[in-house]
Order: structure tokens, then sequence, then C-alpha cells
């Protein structure tokens, strides 16, 4: 799972973007992380983004 993550973190930040200081990086990764886990829809998850996959599981 974590090799997953990482593998879409370097295809979809790192090789489309360049830095020019630590503070752009760390927020360039805030803001992926943030989209990953609560913005993307996946398929794997029913067309849900994961917190809405988690939430919908929790309730049921």
């Amino acid at each position: 799972m974590a090799e997953n993550f990482f593998g879409h973190l370097k295809e979809e930040l790192f090789h489309h973007n360049t830095f020019d200081t630590i503070t752009e990086f760390t927020e360039a990764l805030e803001e992926y992380s943030d989209w990953y886990n609560t913005i993307r829809v996946s398929t794997t998850f029913k067309g849900l983004s994961p917190v809405e996959y988690r939430a919908e599981t929790l309730a049921a």
C-alpha cells in the first residue's frame, strides 16, 4: 500500500514540478496529501473519495 502511494506521489508531484525551496516543496506535499486523501476519486472505492468511502463504510 505504501509503495503504491509513493509511486503515485513521485509520478504526480515530483516528475511534473520543480521546487526552489523546502517551503515550496512542503506546501506542495501537504496539498497533494490532502487531495489524495479527501478529493481524489477512486474506482476501487466505487467512485468515491477515500474519505467518503470510509464514512460510508463506518455508517453501514
